[in-house]
């Protein structure tokens, strides 16, 4: 099967012209060469060509006929991929491969018999269209199974091509409102593709043009999803403007910078570094926050931490070695990402889905991670044995009512919260290497954990409440989080900045590096830290996500308006304070950068007398 090369080939060559029309075939034809199944074929009604049907001759006729049974195939295959597992690695690639495969032969068929087809069946441009919107949704849910980032890019690039070529342009001259919500949420896909390309400037421009498509569809037709379509207008608006802080260059204009793990961009292990070989393979990102901002079921905390655990994307056009060697149905040799499963307000019985069948396929030597940002879920009486199921934990999804974020109990009081996910409820999960990350007003629960089987277990915990007298920023996202995500957006968060330079945010980024590198050092040199750590700093991804952790409570540890400890992060197990979230190096540091930024007011900058205060 040549499925992804013939697709990526043809958009490489500059032949992007799908042909998908088919619609109209009514044919007159031996049984035997006459597929069945041809609803799809009858949409447009009838052929074009000048004279009767037994004046065409047999192999148009079979054109015809291959045509629409691909076209039928490749929509039946399509509609499939929902009843598909969500969950697993192994069920859904053959698949895929199956639908990569016939939408290929559909794109080259309709190339190489592209002038009997339009001949014959008067193409139209938003049929078009919507195969080709298929086939770049088909990249975009592989990027979802499969959480290699250069298939964004081949969804992109057909995303931008129907623009581009205008494919949908005659739709709005049909009085035909389900051509138009075709068109809507094309635009609603591309708008996720783009921000998760960090293509902000685009994403701008795309939500302006949705909004005129949007008004225009309510005006012509008297439709019932008016309030739906401008909800979603809501929505991405209020996400393309959740980042705290802007950075600017010489022209006052936004430059977008990118958070994924790049070359060079996590220290290296040294020579002599005592570290585990273990390796992030899956990762549950989670969302179940109340009130944030969020798009396509993906919230901005959702949005950082996928984010934080990818690579910044390449053109697979680049990774060609020689054509044909390397499919979406095949696995590259080294995978690139961890594979993540994003869960938007899972209910339990599906978070405990997801989390078994991850733990099942998990690969030997490798780590499960799992991050939780959700509303907590605070105990409502003490018992005599105060075990992991007694500190409450974080809501799952439910009907039940919330008030300022936090659930209202109505239950006896002996009784357990049901939607809540305790840390109890990890601990089968704890057989193998864990990384556990929640954000939550009720993190401190998790430090409650048992290791009962000695596997390396961390989890990194977020503060339970910040100063009131910092704005509230929790709709735009949690600061933890931020700080997982982009430490230096977080830092001048919190210093109340919200615009920067672009040259003197590069300079802060090279101090940042440094200081990285420090606290890597600060971690595997520590005499009395617990293994664990140690376990888990051999891979980039969960090294970077233990610096920016020590260093996010460095900080905070040092900021004069964080003055309560549970203001504070924590983790389990502890770790040791002097030799790296208080050490006097790490401080100097956090000062030396809140000089450079001149914001060292804001500061403790007697670091040997901290504890006076």
């Amino acid at each position: 099967m040549r499925c992804y090369i013939a697709i990526r080939d043809c958009y490489m060559h500059g032949t992007f012209v799908i042909r998908c029309a088919g619609y109209v075939a009514i044919l007159k034809a031996q049984k035997d060469k006459i597929p069945e199944k041809r609803s799809e074929c009858r949409e447009s009604g009838g052929m074009t060509g000048a004279g009767a049907e037994d004046d065409i001759p047999l192999s148009e006729r079979k054109t015809v006929t291959d045509f629409c049974y691909l076209l039928d195939k490749s929509k039946q295959l399509f509609n499939g991929l929902r009843d598909l597992p969500q969950y697993g690695h192994k069920q859904w690639q053959s698949y895929f491969g199956r639908t990569f495969d016939v939408y290929t032969k559909l794109w080259k068929f309709q190339q190489q018999h592209r002038q009997v087809l339009d001949n014959r069946y008067g193409l139209k441009r938003w049929q078009i269209g919507e195969v080709a919107s298929k086939i770049g949704q088909l990249y975009y849910h592989y990027y979802l199974r499969t959480s290699e980032t250069s298939y964004l890019n081949e969804a992109f690039s057909f995303y931008s091509a129907i623009r581009q070529r205008s494919y949908y342009y005659q739709v709005n001259k049909e009085d035909r409102p389900e051509l138009v919500v075709k068109k809507l949420r094309y635009y609603a896909r591309y708008i996720v593709v783009c921000l998760l390309l960090n293509k902000m400037d685009l994403v701008k421009v795309l939500v302006k043009e949705l909004s005129e498509e949007i008004e225009d569809y309510t005006q012509r037709f008297n439709t019932e999803d008016q309030l739906e379509w401008n909800l979603v207008l809501q929505e991405v608006a209020a996400f393309v403007e959740a980042d705290p802080v802007m950075v600017l260059n010489d022209d006052n204009a936004v430059v977008i910078t990118s958070n994924r793990l790049q070359e060079g961009g996590v220290p290296q292990l040294e020579q002599g570094m005592v570290v585990g070989q273990l390796a992030l393979s899956d990762a549950l990102v989670i969302g179940n926050c109340n009130n944030q901002v969020k798009f396509s079921e993906l919230t901005i905390d959702m949005f950082r931490m996928l984010q934080a655990l990818e690579r910044e994307p390449v053109n697979l056009a680049t990774q060609m070695t020689k054509p044909g060697t390397l499919e979406p149905s095949e696995k590259p040799a080294k995978r690139e990402n961890p594979h993540k499963y994003l869960l938007y307000k899972p209910t339990f019985s599906q978070l405990y889905s997801f989390l078994s069948a991850s733990f099942k396929e998990l690969p030997a030597n490798s780590v499960l991670l799992v991050y939780l940002s959700a509303t907590g879920v605070f105990p409502t009486g003490r018992t005599d044995y105060e075990g992991p199921y007694d500190f409450g934990g974080v809501l799952t999804n439910t009907n039940r009512d919330v008030i300022n974020g936090e659930t209202v109990q109505k239950r006896n009081q002996a009784q357990k919260e049901m939607h809540c996910l305790h840390p109890g409820d990890l601990i089968p999960f704890t057989r193998k290497p864990l990384f556990v990350i929640v954000d939550s007003s009720n993190s401190s629960a998790y430090k409650n954990f048992s290791n009962l089987f000695g596997q390396p277990l961390v989890c990194l915990l977020s503060p339970t409440a910040y100063p009131k007298s910092m704005q509230d920023q929790s709709q735009r996202g949690s600061l933890f989080t931020l700080f997982l995500y982009s430490p230096l957006m977080a830092f001048l968060s919190v210093c109340g900045l919200s615009s920067m330079r672009q040259g003197l945010w590069e300079k802060a980024q090279e101090l940042l590096h440094r200081v990285y590198r420090d606290i890597g050092q600060m971690i595997t040199r520590s005499h009395t830290i617990d293994q664990a750590f140690l376990q888990f700093y051999g891979d980039e991804f969960l090294r970077l996500l233990l610096i920016r952790f020590v260093f996010c409570s460095a900080t905070l540890r040092l900021h004069k308006l964080f003055r309560e400890s549970r203001s504070f992060p924590e983790s389990y197990p502890q770790l040791p304070k002097q030799d790296t979230v208080e050490s006097s190096p790490l401080q100097r540091h956090v000062l030396e950068l809140a000089t450079m930024l001149d914001v060292q007011n804001l500061f403790y900058d007697n670091t040997l007398s901290l504890d006076d205060y």
